[in-house]
């Protein structure tokens, strides 16, 4: 999964890579509206964290734009204290989220994980396709109860075919949603990652559908 923090803040924009890098996200920032703006437009998040207060180009504004153009990614603003005005402003524009600052970097993962899972039509908090579990809180997953050992980019590779288990998902689709934009891609290296994924979990749990991309399923007589 890949997130867009846009945040003029150094400190704060840190922070937030960091632990958004340690929950398992590829993680790209923006340090003003502008950038913002350009990166929202032409890169494929699966959510967006965005300052409202910017320089060049106002987060209201940036946010504007994006959905004038049909952006449908799901965006978790951050305001001021006690600036309720800006977090109306923010709702108007298409924001889906807010957090008030100062906040605890605990509530920011909370939200965005709740974003995610509802923008991908899930109620539970932990996701399954049969005896595969993962759990995004965490960072954990597990087959039949037994915990897997997952690299980072394989723990992204198999949350987001979890996020969109059944649909059949493109190599260009997973190489723009598992790498951060300073990530030399190779659509190529996302069949070794499928390769070591599948001696992990099963390799009967990740169809190949030639010539499309790949597919994650429940196997035969497991639940749903």
């Amino acid at each position: 999964m890949r997130v867009l923090i846009v945040e003029d803040e150094p400190d704060l924009a840190r922070q937030l890579r960091t632990a958004l890098g340690d929950a398992g996200y590829a993680v790209d920032h923006a340090p003003d509206g502008e950038e913002a703006a350009f990166l929202g437009d032409t890169e494929p998040y699966d959510a967006i964290v965005l300052d409202l207060g910017l320089p060049k180009i106002d987060g209201v504004s940036v946010l504007e734009q994006w959905r004038r153009d049909g952006i449908a990614t799901p965006v978790l603003i951050l305001t001021a204290r006690g600036a309720w005005s800006e977090k109306v402003a923010g709702f108007d524009a298409g924001a889906d989220d807010y957090l008030t600052k100062p906040f605890h970097t605990e509530e920011l993962l909370a939200r965005l994980r709740a974003l995610l899972r509802r923008s991908a039509g899930h109620a539970s908090a932990n996701l399954a396709c049969g005896e595969l579990r993962l759990d995004p809180k965490a960072a954990r997953a597990s087959v039949d109860g037994e915990p897997l050992r997952l690299t980072s980019l394989e723990y992204r590779l198999l949350h987001y075919l979890m996020m969109h288990q059944d649909r059949v998902i493109s190599r260009t689709e997973l190489v723009e949603h598992l790498y951060d934009q300073d990530f030399d891609r190779d659509s190529n290296t996302i069949e070794v990652f499928i390769g070591r994924l599948r001696k992990k979990i099963g390799a009967d749990r990740i169809e190949t559908v030639r010539g499309l991309g790949y597919r994650l399923i429940c196997l035969p007589g497991e639940p749903n």
